[in-house]
Parts: structure tokens; sequence; C-alpha cells
């Protein structure tokens, strides 16, 4: 029999869960069934592989264009071939920073969203920077999990992203090891969560319409709420909902982590805004889903930049008036928060 704060826990869960089906045909068509994996491989993004490979390595690299490039890579911790996409600079006689990108729940496994949305690779063509986008993940949040998922695989990605891949991107692209983070609703509470418990590694975060606070009830449930969309069970995230992992990676219980980084935060209020009118084919799924969503992140995000302005730790925090969870207003916050990257970072 489930306890009473585990029943608040599965009440909260299931309503959200049903939020989340109810808008999977919306806002950027987030599918509501993962696609399966092979046993113990999790094969969203990558190329299962007889052998887990022993050390991290790149396997082959793919280019789409003269800027843009598939890059392969063998990751112990995974247990396979991963798949990341590398945006390079006009300039690539000197060393340059990198800003690592990590899509939404629907990430899908040939693809980033970034691209596909906000079309990063234009945004980025005149910047001095590497990119790289993860592939695949989907309702993964970017995370190491603690036991592998039947139907989502095995998900190391702190480990693949932290340890694993960034020494690869140095050596292989020029990477002059200073470090950015950014990313989109589940992306956002991934990034903010490696920004927090790895901070040696980041200068600046960026985060859009995220929830931070995934070891309280309501950001528990949520997260629950998004993994089980995919069918994978939340439970072999971090545990039970009394697991201290759950508290180990709430950014808000570890805001102090954050002193000294450049950070931005956005969110809108879930009221339809500019982009949420007639002719903009998500609009239907923007306000019915969207909305409601982007109201909650309002919440989660007013709940963060308090903690930091107790702990007397200086934000970029952008409220807007009105918009909702989707792809328009996040590619406008791609330009908004590019100064305050930038400046961290050295790039020109």
């Amino acid at each position: 029999m489930l306890s009473r704060r585990e029943a608040r826990h599965w009440i909260s869960s299931v309503i959200l869960t049903a939020a989340l089906l109810a808008g999977a045909a919306g806002v950027g068509a987030p599918r509501v069934v993962a696609e399966p994996d092979l046993p113990g491989t999790g094969s969203q993004g990558a190329d299962p592989i007889a052998v887990p490979p022993t050390r991290p390595a790149i396997e082959r690299i793919e280019p789409i264009n003269d800027r843009r490039l598939r890059v392969f890579v063998q990751s112990p911790a995974m247990g396979r071939t991963v798949q990341v996409q590398v945006l390079l600079p006009e300039d690539r006689s000197r060393p340059r920073p990198t800003v690592y990108m990590l899509d939404g729940r629907s990430a899908s496994s040939n693809t980033n969203n970034w691209l596909e949305e906000a079309h990063v690779d234009r945004f980025y063509a005149d910047k001095d920077v590497n990119v790289v986008l993860t592939i695949g993940g989907p309702a993964s949040y970017y995370t190491d999990w603690q036991r592998p998922d039947p139907v989502l695989g095995t998900n190391r990605w702190e480990t693949f992203l932290a340890a694993e891949l960034p020494p690869l991107i140095d050596a292989e692209f020029l990477g002059n090891g200073h470090n950015a983070v950014m990313g989109v609703s589940m992306g956002a509470e991934a990034a903010m969560m490696l920004m927090v418990r790895l901070p040696g590694l980041y200068s600046a975060v960026a985060a859009h319409s995220g929830c931070y606070s995934i070891g309280s009830e309501l950001g528990q449930a949520q997260a629950r709420a998004i993994v089980a969309t995919y069918l994978g069970q939340p439970d072999n995230m971090f545990g039970r909902y009394d697991d201290p992992d759950w508290l180990a990676h709430d950014v808000t219980a570890h805001a102090e982590a954050l002193r000294g980084k450049a950070i931005y935060v956005s969110v809108g209020s879930g009221v339809p805004g500019a982009y949420d009118v007639p002719g903009n084919p998500d609009v239907v799924g923007a306000i019915t889903f969207g909305a409601p969503l982007e109201a909650g992140a309002n919440i989660c995000t007013h709940r963060l930049a308090d903690r930091l302005a107790e702990l007397g730790i200086p934000a970029t925090v952008n409220f807007r008036a009105t918009g909702t969870h989707s792809w328009p207003y996040w590619t406008d916050e791609l330009a908004l928060s590019w100064p305050t990257i930038a400046d961290a970072i050295g790039a020109a």
C-alpha cells in the first residue's frame, strides 16, 4: 500500500502525465511512445555495437556540410556509440570555446530541435565557437540514471557529456576549455543540473522554460510525468520517491554551486503572446498544451530566481509577460541570452 506522501506524488504525477499526453501532438510534436531500444543499449541517438567500448574515443566523423558534422563517440558509460552533432566556426585556425546544447523531452534519434526549430546553424554562423548538440535522449534529463530502463535503455548522460565528451571535442576541434551549456524545457533543467553538479566544467548556463526543483514534490511529479510519456520507468532514474538522489539533483536546493557563474534564465507567463496567433502551425498545441506547461515553468523559475536573490548570486532572468511553451519564443531567447554566454566564455 502507498504511503500518504507517495499517494500525493502518484496523484500529482497522474495529473501531469494526463496533461502531457493530452498535448503530445502539440508543441514541437513530441512523441508519446518511445521507439523501442535494443535490449540494454538504449538505441536513441546511438549505433548499437556488439561489444561495449572500453575507453572514450571518436569512432568516426561524417560531414553533413563543411561546418556541420555527425560525430560518433564510443562511450563506456553509455555502453554504446553515441552520436552528437558539431557546428564549426568559419575560422578554424585557432582554439575557441564550446557551447553544449541540450534538447527537450522529444529529442530525436537523428537531429536536435535546436537545429530544426531554432536554426542554430544560422545563428552561430558568425560566432567563433564550437557548438555540440545532443542527439537522442528523449525523457532522459541528460543525467545518470541509477539503472537501465527497459524502454529508454542505458542513460549515463552526465558522465558522457561531462567526463567523456569534452576532452575528445577539445582535442579534435581545438576547444580551449571554456564551456557553456544551454537547454530548453527538459534540457533547461538538465543544463542547470550539470552546472550545479560540475561547476568547474562550465562558465555559463542558459536555461529556457525549465523546472529546477526536482527534489520537491511537484518537481519530482513533473519529472516522473515526462519520463512516463515515453513509457520509461521513473524509479530507474533516481529511485523511489524518498530516494536522496532526487534531492541531490535539485538545482534550487544546491543553488550555491552557481556562485561565480554567468546565468541566464527565461520563461513566459503562459498567456498567449505574439507567436500564438493564426498562421502558426502549432498554435492550437501551444495554447492548449504549451500555455499551462509554461505557467508551471514560470512558477519553477520564480522559485529559482528567489533563491538566487536570497543567496546574493547575480543572474539575468527574463520573465516574459506573455508566451507559451513553444519554439518561437526559445528562438528569440537564443539571441537574447547570447551576450551573457559570450562574455563568460570569451567568445568575441
